[in-house]
C-alpha cells in the first residue's frame, strides 16, 4: 500500500464482509462482520483498519496476533486468565499480546480501529 502518513476513516463507506469469526461464536441471529484494511506492510505482517462485529463469545487459548485497538462504538468484556473481567466501550484503547489467553465477549455490536502485528 502506501508509505505516507494517512488517516484511518472510522466510518469507511467501503467496508466489506469478513469471515474471521467462526459462525458458532455469534450469540445472536446477527452474524455481521465487516472490515476495511487501511494499510498493510509490504511483507503483510503489519496492518491496520476498521473492524465491526455483531455480538460474539470466544474463549481464545492464545490470541493469534499482537493487536492494539481503540473502540469506536459498542461494548466488549474481556476475561483474563485469572478470571478478572474488564468491560470496555467507546473511547477505550487496549492491547492484547500475541499468545495471551482471553475470553472475548462482544456484548454490543463493536466497531474498532486496529493495528495488528503478526
Amino acid at each position: 500500500m502506501t508509505n505516507i502518513p494517512f488517516r484511518i476513516d472510522p466510518q469507511p463507506a467501503d467496508m466489506k464482509a469478513s469471515d474471521g469469526t467462526p459462525a458458532s461464536a455469534f450469540t445472536t441471529d446477527d452474524h455481521t462482520e465487516l472490515n476495511r484494511t487501511h494499510h498493510k506492510s509490504d511483507d503483510g505482517k503489519v496492518y491496520s483498519g476498521v473492524w465491526e462485529c455483531a455480538p460474539t463469545y470466544e474463549d481464545i487459548p492464545a490470541y493469534p496476533v499482537a493487536e492494539l485497538m481503540t473502540i469506536l462504538s459498542g461494548k466488549i468484556t474481556l476475561t483474563h486468565k485469572d478470571g478478572t473481567k474488564e468491560n470496555l466501550g467507546a473511547g477505550d484503547s487496549f492491547y492484547i499480546a500475541k499468545g495471551t489467553p482471553v475470553v472475548w465477549e462482544i456484548t454490543e455490536t463493536l466497531r474498532k480501529i486496529y493495528m495488528i502485528a503478526e
